[in-house]
């Protein structure tokens, strides 16, 4: 934001610039000042610039392959002294992220030329009486043996689960062909 009021202020001003963008004009220009004098900026925000290149080393030299704990762990070991959730944090805004175990699992391969449901209520999921209008979902959940699948049909009046069905994945066409209607009562 700074840098598009840097770029408009001789054609408009900041204070008019600032009155049509959510900052104060006094904002803009402490963040001019403290880009000017980086020796007025708060010791969390100095300290924030003397451990993100000492991340960034930590990171490269393992491949990039660590995560915010083993770089805390090794910034540590080299007498860095830093806290876990400052290296989390550091790391997110870096955009830095360790490479996760396991295999990704794909739970949804959607078909781009199957025919698509009806929407049948257009959107407008009110109901003015018990059982006028049931909905249906399906989602998935991760247990020990792996995913779950399990449908659920609701009454959208008073959002009560009417019915629920689950089962491992090799069954879910099962019950993907039962949830994707959206059922209205006739009464």
């Amino acid at each position: 934001m700074a840098a598009f009021i840097d770029r408009e202020r001789e054609n408009h001003g900041v204070e008019s610039i600032c009155k049509v963008l959510p900052i104060a004009p006094s904002t803009y220009y402490r963040f001019k000042d403290l880009e000017a004098n980086p020796a007025k900026r708060c010791m969390r925000t100095r300290r924030d610039e003397v451990l993100k290149p000492e991340i960034v080393r930590v990171f490269d030299e393992n491949q990039q392959v660590y995560g915010a704990r083993k770089v805390w762990k090794q910034l540590n070991r080299e007498s860095i002294s830093v806290a876990r959730c400052t290296v989390e944090r550091l790391m997110s805004g870096l955009g830095l992220e360790g490479v996760k175990r396991g295999k990704r699992c794909i739970t949804t391969i959607p078909d781009e030329l199957a025919e698509k449901p009806l929407d049948l209520v257009s959107r407008q999921f009110t109901a003015q009486a018990p059982n006028q209008l049931w909905v249906a979902d399906i989602t998935y959940v991760a247990t020990w043996s792996g995913f779950v699948y399990v449908a659920f049909v609701v009454d959208v009046f008073s959002r009560y689960i009417v019915s629920a069905q689950q089962t491992p994945p090799y069954l879910f066409f099962a019950i993907s062909t039962k949830a994707s209607i959206v059922f209205i009562s006739s009464g």
